[in-house]
């Protein structure tokens, strides 16, 4: 028990670190802006071109890793649908709230929570692991919640492949994914790079850690918590139990659907990231819909609650 308090803790206190500091008046909100955009430009990119190029290429892209956390989050996204749509506890809804439902379901905070505990939980796969998971979510899981989410009005607003296309491109321009796909690219060529240069970009992606858990907490104390506090559960329970639930079920398939089975670390590192609360940038994409109200109770319970959930998880995994 001591050892896995001793991976959740020091995450969990950096993110409280962060929400009391913002709430003492220590820091603004808007530093919380300035704090996150360095994570998002500089800090992430740096690690996921270091981790790709540190490891390589073929290390780094594990087939059934992939398909295993491609099919979880396909899991879960089918389940939520169906969950909201039964409505089974008569909760206020309609397309566009079950679409923001489901993707607090469905993507994982892996940059600013995920990343922290793989390294603390599993280090040695850390890296490759975290890659991996923004490559799929970034290619597919986003995608399709971002086209559910744009579906859910189409009389409003553009037509669906426009939506999907939008989608694409926008990921493909976030600074995060440009680093993945240089480090892929540098691998694949084969190319040596300069010492000074792979130091340079070790000392930015060293940083991250840390910053993202404090922004995470400084940027919980300015979400507006009013909203229907019983679907907000639901969306907590999907994230923080049957995501992870999903990810299990995902490991256990590989072997028939005649893929190699996952390595112990990179099994838990499958199920840890879909145990992971929802990502940051959630309730400020819900405010454009009008549901901003549950996206913030949701990743306020899910990011308050993950202290709970990750441990179990640890404690039965590892």
């Amino acid at each position: 028990m001591l050892e896995i308090f001793g991976i959740t803790f020091p995450i969990f206190a950096i993110v409280a670190l962060g929400y009391v500091t913002v709430y003492k008046g220590v820091f603004e909100p808007g530093d919380m802006t300035v704090l996150g955009k360095f994570v998002m430009t500089i800090a992430l990119p740096a690690l996921m071109f270091s981790a790709v190029t540190g490891q390589g290429a073929g290390m780094i892209l594990d087939p059934s890793y992939i398909v295993g956390y491609a099919l979880a989050g396909l899991f879960v996204i089918v389940f939520a649908l169906i969950w909201f749509r039964l409505n089974l506890l008569r909760t206020p809804t309609g397309p566009a709230r079950r679409a923001i439902a489901v993707m607090g379901t469905a993507c994982p905070n892996s940059a600013y929570v995920g990343f922290p505990v793989l390294l603390l939980a599993v280090p040695d796969v850390a890296a490759q692991a975290f890659a991996m998971n923004i490559l799929v979510e970034s290619f597919l899981i986003v995608p399709i919640c971002f086209l559910l989410v744009g579906g859910s009005r189409p009389s409003e607003g553009k037509p669906l492949l426009r939506v999907a296309i939008d989608a694409l491109w926008s990921v493909v321009r976030k600074p995060m994914v440009i680093g993945l796909l240089a480090g892929l690219a540098v691998s694949a060529s084969g190319l040596t790079l300069p010492d000074p240069f792979t130091k340079l970009v070790d000392t930015m992606a060293s940083s991250t850690a840390a910053l993202a858990l404090f922004f995470i907490g400084g940027t919980l104390v300015s979400l507006p918590m009013r909203g229907n506090v019983v679907m907000a559960g639901e969306v907590v329970a999907g994230k923080l139990l049957v995501h992870p639930a999903m990810a299990m079920m995902a490991a256990m398939v590989l072997i028939p659907l005649g893929l190699p089975g996952l390595s112990d670390p990179l099994r838990v590192a499958l199920i840890l990231s879909a145990a992971m609360p929802m990502m940051g940038i959630y309730a400020i994409f819900a405010h454009d819909y009008g549901h901003e109200g549950l996206a913030s109770l949701g990743l306020f319970g899910a990011t308050v609650g993950a202290f709970v959930t990750v441990s179990a998880f640890l404690a039965i995994l590892l």
